[in-house]
């Protein structure tokens, strides 16, 4: 196995990006770079929460669908943990340890 060299390793001053399919809908949960966190849906931010206290950062959206139907899309990170936890409805949708 090689050496890593600088341009390998990874760059935790850039954004976290997380895209998440959901019906016809493009979900995507953003760890930004001053450690925020961002709900974008279908490419437009929809919520964010600067970083500090408390854990977890929480942000939420509410979606319509056909027919008149709602899903509720919530994201917490667990800066401490390094957790990231997206559920809809309640219902776990992602789950990943995104610490550094």
């Amino acid at each position: 196995m090689g050496r890593l060299s600088g341009k390998d390793l990874p760059n935790h001053n850039q954004p976290r990006r997380y895209r998440i399919p959901h019906w016809h809908r493009a979900v995507e949960i953003v760890i930004a770079e001053d450690d925020a966190l961002e709900l974008y849906l279908d490419g437009c931010l929809r919520k964010r929460r600067e970083p500090g206290p408390p854990d977890p950062l929480y942000v939420w959206t509410n979606v319509e669908l056909d027919w008149e139907e709602h899903h509720y899309i919530e994201a917490r990170y667990f800066s401490s943990a390094g957790e990231l936890n997206v559920t809809v409805n309640g219902e776990p949708l992602f789950e990943a340890n995104v610490g550094e």
